[in-house]
C-alpha cells in the first residue's frame, strides 16, 4: 500500500485526508506515515537478514522525537554527527550501545559525553581527531572503541554537495594513510580499533560505485585483520537514494545483495546507515497557495512555505513533486513555485506544468520526509512548521509550530 495516495481526487496521508491536517494545523505543517516508516526499515532488514548487522538510522536526514522513537521500538541504532543529536537518541529512548558517532568536527566535550554513555563507535575522519579521541579516552581511563573512516576515491555520481567518497571530499582519511594509522593506534593507551568505515555519498542510485568503495573497503579490512588489528565492524554507510521524480534506485534487496557480495570476505559484522532511504518519502510538506503572479516572463504561484522550511531545492536544485490536496480538471499552464522568503532562490518548483492554482489550494511538496525539517531555518524571522504523524486514521502533532516569541528565546535587547 502507498501511504500517501488519492482517494476520490483526496490526497491521504494513510486513512487521513491530508486537507484534515492543514485545516486543523495550518502550513506550512511537515506530515509523516508511520506506516511508511516502519515498512521501510523492516524492508531493510530483511534485506540483511541472513548476514549480522545493525541498522544505525542516520538521524541528521529526520530527528524528529517520534520517528527516532519509532524507529528504536524496530530494534534500531543510530548513526549521529553531534552531542546534540545523541541527546535526541537518548531522550527517545534510544541506546548509545547501538550508536555510531560520525563527523569530522566531533569536540572533545562532546567525544567525553558519547564515550560516558557507552557509545557503540567512533567513526574518526583525521590523525588529529585520532589522537583527540585518545585523550579522551585516557582522561576517562577507558579506551575508546573506533573505527577509521577511510576515502576511497570513488566518484559516487550524484550531486556535488553530497558526494563524500572523492579525494577532493573533507571527509574520511585517505585510503593509503589507513594502515599506518592503525598501527598508530595500536600503541595508543585510550582508544581500540573495532573497526572500518565507508561513506561515499548520498542519493545513490547506481550500484556500480558501492561496489567499487566496498570492495577496495573489504579488502584493505581483511589486510588489517591479517595484520592483528582485532576488527569486528565494517561500517558501510548508507546513502541510498530514493525516487523524488524518475529516478531508479536500487531496491533494499539489490543494495543488500551488491553490499553482501563485496563483504563476504571480511566475515565481519555490517553497520548499516540509512537515512533518507528510510525516511524520505515517508514525509510530505503542506503549503497553501498565497498568490498567482502572470508576467511577461513567466507565472508564478506564490506559496506560504519556503525556503527556510524546505531548503533543497535551493541548495541541491532538487525536485520534489508538487501535488494539490484535491485534484481538479482544467488545462494545464507552466509556473513556478515560489515561497516568500526574501530570495531569488527561493524557488521551490521550477517550470511545472499545473492546473492553474487557485489562492488558498493546498498543496503537498511530495517526497519531504529526509532534509526537510531538520534543515529547516527561522531566516527572514519565519517560525518553522509544525510536524505530524499520522498512523492509520489516527494523526497527532509531534511538533507544535514556533510562534513569533520563539524566535528570540535566549535574546537580550
Amino acid at each position: 500500500m502507498t501511504a500517501f495516495a488519492y482517494r476520490k481526487g483526496s490526497l491521504h496521508a494513510e486513512g487521513v485526508p491530508l486537507s484534515a491536517i492543514a485545516d486543523a494545523v495550518g502550513t506550512p505543517t511537515y506530515v509523516y506515515s508511520a506506516q511508511a516508516l516502519t515498512e521501510r526499515f523492516r524492508e531493510v532488514t530483511e534485506a540483511f537478514a541472513g548476514h549480522p548487522h545493525l541498522i544505525c538510522y542516520s538521524v541528521k536526514a529526520n530527528s524528529n522525537l517520534a520517528i527516532l522513537k519509532l524507529f528504536t521500538a524496530l530494534g534500531s541504532g543510530f548513526d549521529i554527527v553531534s552531542g546534540g543529536e545523541l541527546a535526541r537518541v537518548k531522550q527517545a529512548g534510544g541506546d548509545a550501545g547501538k550508536t555510531v558517532f560520525a563527523g569530522v568536527g566531533k569536540t572533545p566535550e562532546e567525544m567525553a559525553q558519547a564515550l560516558v554513555s557507552g557509545i557503540r563507535l567512533f567513526n574518526v575522519e583525521s590523525a588529529e581527531e585520532l589522537e583527540a579521541l585518545d585523550a579522551v579516552g585516557r582522561r576517562a581511563g577507558h579506551r575508546a572503541p573506533f573505527a577509521l573512516r577511510v576515502n576511497p576515491d570513488v566518484d559516487a555520481r550524484t550531486h556535488r554537495y553530497i558526494a563524500t567518497g572523492l579525494k577532493t571530499s573533507k571527509f574520511g582519511v585517505p585510503f593509503e594513510e589507513a594502515v599506518a594509522l592503525y598501527a598508530k593506534a595500536k600503541k595508543m593507551k585510550g582508544v581500540r580499533a573495532l573497526g572500518l568505515d565507508c561513506h561515499i555519498g548520498s542519493q545513490l542510485t547506481r550500484t556500480a560505485p558501492m561496489r567499487a568503495a566496498l570492495t577496495k573497503v573489504a579488502d584493505l579490512y581483511v589486510t588489517l585483520k591479517a595484520k592483528g588489528h582485532a576488527l569486528e565492524y565494517l561500517d558501510v554507510g548508507g546513502g541510498l537514494g530514493i525516487t523524488y521524480s524518475d529516478e531508479t534506485p536500487p531496491s533494499p534487496q539489490e543494495y543488500a545483495r551488491t553490499v553482501l557480495a563485496a563483504v563476504k570476505p571480511t566475515g565481519a559484522t555490517l553497520l548499516l546507515e540509512p537515512g533518507r532511504s528510510l525516511v524520505g518519502n515517508a514525509g510530505v510538506l503542506l503549503t497553501r497557495v498565497l498568490y498567482r503572479k502572470p508576467t511577461e516572463a513567466r507565472t508564478f504561484v506564490v506559496v506560504d512555505a519556503g525556503m527556510n522550511d524546505l531548503i533543497r531545492p535551493a541548495l541541491y536544485e532538487a525536485h520534489h513533486e508538487f501535488l494539490p490536496l484535491v485534484k481538479r480538471r482544467g488545462r494545464d499552464v507552466q509556473v513556478d513555485v515560489v515561497g516568500p522568503v526574501c530570495e531569488s532562490t527561493d524557488v521551490l518548483a521550477k517550470a511545472r506544468a499545473l492546473v492553474l492554482p487557485r489562492q488558498d489550494d493546498l498543496y503537498a511538496f511530495m517526497s519531504a520526509g529526509a532534509y526537510g525539517m531538520s534543515m529547516a531555518s527561522t531566516y527572514n524571522s519565519r517560525p518553522r512548521p509544525a510536524e505530524v504523524l499520522v498512523d492509520g486514521e489516527a494523526w497527532r502533532v509531534v511538533r507544535e509550530r514556533e510562534r513569533v516569541e520563539d524566535l528570540w528565546r535566549g535574546e537580550r535587547a
